[in-house]
C-alpha cells in the first residue's frame, strides 16, 4: 500500500462536464501533489475521480491486476465449482493453489487483492479530508455537493472493505483520521463489519436518485439500497435487508431488461445495472482504462482472441444447466450421465464429434458458456481444443461473458490485445437483488413471494433467443419454465441457491454464497468427487474451515508487527 502520498488526478473541462460516457472514469496521466494544491473544488473532485478509478482493480498498468478485478473471477469462481483456472497447468501456480485452497501467506494474488483494495481505501480517505479542509475553509464546495461528495466517497470506501473482508475477514481499519505512522500499527483483531455498514448507511441517507452530473458509473440511492441490502444479507439481518431489496425492485419488470444486456459493451447503463466497474479504451488506444481484470480469460490457440486461456467453466457447471421434461433445473441428479462435450474421446473420435442436439438445457448455458459446435458471439462456431490453451486440466469449455465481438475489436478492445475490453463489470445488477430479495422471503416464512421473485428471473431466462449449432438447427432442446410451487422451506432454500448460480455464473458470486450459505465443505468436496473423476487434477480436494478466507499477505504481517495471521 502506498503511503505519504498522496494521488489524484487532473480534470481538464471536457472530463468535467461528462455525462452519461465513459469519459467520466478515463485516467489522465497520475501526479503527486501536495494537499495545499488539491484543497479546492477542482481538486477535491479529482481525488473523487481518483478513489472511483480502483473500482476496476488498477492502479496502473494493464499486467498483474487479475486478483484484484472487479468480476472477483480468481476468488469468487475459480475457488467454487463454477471454474478452474485453466491456461496451463503450470502457469500462474499460486493461482492454482487458490483454486486447490493450499494459498500461503506469499501467494502473490493475496497481496494484489490486499495492496489494490487498501490503495482505494487510501484515496478515500484522502477525499473526505480534502473535503473537510474546504468544508473548514474557502467552502468552494456547496454544503449539498459535499454531502454526496462523503456519500459517494464513503460508499465506495465500504466497497472496497467489503472486497477485503469477504476474502480475509481480520483486516485493519483505516478511515480519514488515521496517520501515516498509524496506519503502520493498527492491528486487525476488530470486526470491520459495522463500519462498512456505518459508510453505506451514511451513504443511503445523502445520495440522491440522480447521479451526479448525469455520470453512468456514479453510486447513488439505489445502488446504497442495494449494497446495504447485501452487507446486511451476509450478516443475516433479513428483515431490514428485505425492506432495501423491495425499495430497489419497486417498479421494476426484469422481463423488460434482456439478460444479454448486461453483458453487451454496446447496451451498458441499462436499468439492470445498479454498481458497476466502468471500462473503457481510450481514444488513443490506451487500454489502462479498459477491463484489465478479466483479460486472462481470453481464450487460446486458434480463436480470434488467443490470449490468454485462463478462467474456464467447469464440467460441473455445464451440467447444472440441464432441465427435465418440465423444464426445471435437476436440483439433485444434474450430475448423472454428465454431459463433456468431446473430451477424453480418441482423436479420431475427436475428429468426427457431433454436437448432440438433442440435450435439454436452460438457455442461459450458452449465454456463459462457449462449447464445441455451438455458436459463439460472432466469432463462429467454437472450435473446441483449438481455442483451448491445455484441455487435460482446462476441460472442453471456455467463458463467454467477458468477451465482445469480432466486429468490435480495435473499437472496444485495445489496439492488437482483443483481450483487453472496454466491457464493463456489474458488481451488483437487478437479478442478483431479486435472487437475494427471495432468500430473505423464505427467511421470513413467505415462500409464495419467494417462488414469484425466482421465477421472474426464471422467465426472462426463457426469452433467450436459441443458440444455433454448426449444422443451423438450434444447439440444445431449450426449455426453462417457472416453478409452480415451493413446498416447503428446505426446497426453497435448494431452489434459490441453484437459481443464483445459474443465473449468476462466472460473474464472481459464488464461493462467497457458498461460504455464507455454511455449505462451502459439503458443495466442494462433492464437486471434488465429481469433477475429479473426469479430470484427475480436481480429485481429492480438502476444503477446511479456515480455507473460507485466506491468509494475510506476508509483506503486510512483515510490515505491521500488530497484524495477527489468519
Amino acid at each position: 500500500m502506498k503511503r505519504n502520498k498522496l494521488y489524484t488526478y487532473l480534470i481538464v473541462g471536457a472530463l468535467a462536464m461528462s455525462s452519461c460516457g465513459k469519459e467520466f472514469l478515463q485516467k489522465l496521466p497520475q501526479g503527486e501533489l501536495s494537499e495545499p494544491q488539491v484543497g479546492n473544488k477542482e481538486g477535491v473532485e479529482g481525488s473523487l475521480l481518483g478513489a472511483y478509478s480502483i473500482l476496476n482493480g488498477n492502479v496502473s498498468g494493464t499486467w498483474g491486476n487479475y486478483a484484484s478485478a472487479p468480476s472477483q473471477w480468481l476468488f469468487g469462481e475459480v475457488a467454487s465449482d463454477n471454474a478452474h483456472k485453466g491456461s496451463e497447468g503450470g502457469d500462474q501456480p499460486y493461482m492454482a493453489n487458490i483454486e486447490s485452497y493450499k494459498a500461503t501467506s506469499v501467494n502473490d494474488n493475496l497481496s494484489t487483492m490486499w495492496q489494490v483494495y487498501y490503495e482505494g481505501i487510501l484515496r478515500c480517505n484522502n477525499t473526505l479530508k480534502l473535503l473537510a479542509a474546504d468544508q473548514s475553509g474557502a467552502k468552494e464546495i456547496t454544503e449539498e455537493r459535499a454531502k454526496q461528495i462523503q456519500g459517494e466517497t464513503k460508499m465506495l470506501r465500504a466497497h472496497y472493505y467489503f472486497y477485503l473482508w469477504r476474502i480475509f475477514k481480520k483486516i485493519p481499519y483505516l478511515d480519514e483520521n488515521t496517520t501515516a505512522d498509524q496506519a503502520l500499527t493498527i492491528g486487525n483483531d476488530v470486526d470491520v463489519l459495522p463500519k462498512i455498514e456505518e459508510d453505506l448507511r451514511f451513504a443511503l441517507a445523502n445520495l440522491s436518485e440522480e447521479k451526479y452530473n448525469n455520470d453512468a458509473g456514479r453510486m447513488n440511492k439505489r445502488a446504497a439500497q442495494a449494497y446495504l441490502g447485501k452487507v446486511l444479507l451476509y450478516n443475516k439481518k433479513y428483515p431490514e435487508a428485505l425492506t432495501l431489496f423491495n425499495a430497489v425492485m419497486a417498479g421494476t419488470d426484469l422481463s423488460s431488461m434482456p439478460f444479454w444486456n448486461n453483458f453487451d459493451v454496446t447496451k451498458e447503463n441499462g436499468p439492470e445495472a445498479l454498481v458497476v466497474s466502468k471500462h473503457a479504451i481510450s481514444s488513443n488506444g490506451n487500454p489502462e482504462n479498459g477491463n484489465v481484470g478479466d483479460m486472462l480469460s481470453g481464450l487460446s490457440g486458434t480463436a480470434p482472441v488467443n490470449c490468454c486461456g485462463f478462467y474456464q467453466p467447469t464440467i460441473d457447471l455445464v451440467n447444472a444447466y440441464k432441465v427435465d421434461a418440465n423444464g426445471l433445473p435437476l436440483l439433485d441428479n444434474y450430475r448423472s450421465n454428465p454431459y463433456v462435450s468431446d473430451f477424453g474421446l480418441p482423436e479420431i473420435q475427436k475428429e468426427n464429434y457431433e454436437l448432440n442436439v438433442d440435450l435439454a438445457f436452460d438457455p442461459r448455458l450458452d449465454y456463459t458458456v462457449g462449447r464445441r459446435g455451438v455458436q459463439y458471439l460472432d466469432w463462429g462456431i467454437m472450435a473446441g481444443d483449438s481455442w483451448i490453451r491445455e484441455v487435460v486440466t482446462g476441460g472442453p469449455f471456455v467463458g463467454i461473458k467477458t468477451m465482445v465481438p469480432k466486429t468490435l475489436f480495435g473499437v472496444q478492445t485495445a489496439p492488437g490485445e482483443y483481450y483487453i475490453t472496454g466491457l464493463d463489470v456489474n458488481i451488483i445488477r437487478l437479478a442478483d437483488v431479486y435472487l437475494m430479495a427471495a432468500e430473505c422471503e423464505i427467511e421470513a416464512g413467505s415462500l409464495a413471494n419467494a417462488l414469484k421473485l425466482v421465477n421472474a428471473v426464471r422467465a426472462r431466462a426463457a426469452t433467450l433467443a436459441p443458440k444455433k449449432a454448426e449444422s443451423g438447427v438450434n444447439a440444445a432442446k431449450y426449455n426453462v419454465k417457472p416453478y409452480p410451487s415451493f413446498p416447503d422451506k428446505n426446497f426453497a432454500l435448494k431452489a434459490v441457491r441453484f437459481e443464483r448460480r445459474l443465473e449468476l455464473a462466472m460473474e464472481g458470486h459464488r464461493f462467497f454464497d457458498l461460504v455464507r450459505w455454511g455449505i462451502a465443505k459439503t458443495t466442494l468436496e462433492s464437486y471434488s468427487a465429481f469433477e475429479g473423476g473426469i479430470i484427475p487434477t480436481y480429485k481429492n480436494l480438502v476444503f477446511n474451515t479456515n480455507n473460507e478466507y485466506w491468509p494475510i499477505p506476508q509483506e503486510e504481517l512483515d510490515r505491521n508487527s500488530n497484524l495477527k495471521p489468519n
